[in-house]
């Protein structure tokens, strides 16, 4: 070991460093997970503060066509699914993605006060139900599934994860309010794009507030253009006040809060993730110890 770290090629030395030092990053991350998990209250839906919030309650299909699973064809909230095909390499069997999906329609999560839309996309989902099946087309025939693997004859792998309508649902992301009384606005904003809007049509303009008929937009005639603006942009803002307000659960920019949704209750996700956090942390210290030893022994040779 010490005679390659000391005579390795530099590219292959600092790539095994970089890769080692992401290993170690990335289990920090999965153990940073369940610790958000525990230390997280959870909300209800009517008095969630605006930001990053904890929702427990079940899944809902919004108004409109149904979620259809693409593989099984069964009504769902969310899925993903994977088709695979069994290729020889030399002697080896091994398989080979065909293709993978999975779906980005919004659904509801509803608890006793209120509902909220999921926005399901970059979501980290634990589902409850997962379906491993066979066959030898590249759409599988709905229905009849195997779990004899290779030896099944089945030329095509099939994976489809669901989560259903009305099961429990754990949600962690950042949540919004749009509309209602308490939302704010922002009335300069908003009329600075309307009269952007506004200036693109100059026929319109002219039309409508060239009083004098010169041709020109004068800096009376222009007061009268921001006056109206601003009523229409009042206007609209009384109106969205009077709205019921429409709550918003998604993926937030931050990589240290993630967006999780599960179809197991808070206990149950953190005791799956027990394991593997343990395992994150030996991972962590064995490669961040490893890459700081062969970093010190490529520097100083001892």
């Amino acid at each position: 070991m010490a005679t390659w770290v000391q005579n390795s090629p530099a590219d292959d030395f600092w790539l095994g460093v970089t890769v080692l030092a992401a290993l170690s990053v990335a289990a920090f991350y999965f153990f940073m997970r369940k610790r958000v998990m525990e230390d997280m209250p959870t909300s209800k839906i009517r008095s969630a503060a605006q930001g990053y919030v904890e929702l427990v309650g079940h899944g809902r299909l919004m108004e409109g066509p149904l979620i259809i699973s693409p593989l099984t064809g069964l009504p769902c909230t969310w899925y993903s699914y994977k088709v695979e095909e069994k290729r020889r390499s030399g002697k080896n069997n091994n398989w080979a993605t065909v293709r993978k999906g999975r779906s980005e329609e919004l659904f509801l999560l509803v608890d006793e006060t209120g509902e909220c839309v999921i926005d399901p996309e970059g979501a980290n989902v634990t589902s409850a139900e997962k379906d491993v099946w066979y066959g030898n087309t590249a759409q599988p025939s709905r229905g009849a599934k195997s779990g004899a693997g290779f030896f099944s004859g089945g030329r095509y792998r099939y994976t489809e994860q669901r989560l259903r309508p009305a099961e429990t649902l754990y949600a962690i992301g950042l949540f919004n309010t749009v509309g209602g009384a308490g939302d704010v606005y922002d009335p300069g904003s908003d009329l600075r794009d309307l009269l952007k809007e506004w200036k693109q049509d100059s026929e319109a303009l002219l039309e409508k507030f060239d009083t004098n008929k010169d041709g020109e937009i004068d800096m009376q005639e222009w007061q009268a253009v921001r006056d109206a603006a601003l009523k229409e942009v009042m206007s609209h803002h009384n109106e969205l006040k009077t709205e019921t307000p429409v709550h918003m659960l998604g993926r937030t920019r931050d990589k240290r809060r993630p967006f999780l949704l599960s179809a197991l209750d808070q206990d149950s996700l953190i005791k799956k993730f027990q394991l593997y956090a343990g395992a994150s942390i030996f991972v962590f210290f064995s490669c961040g110890a490893l890459a700081t030893w062969l970093v010190n022994l490529r520097v100083t040779g001892a």
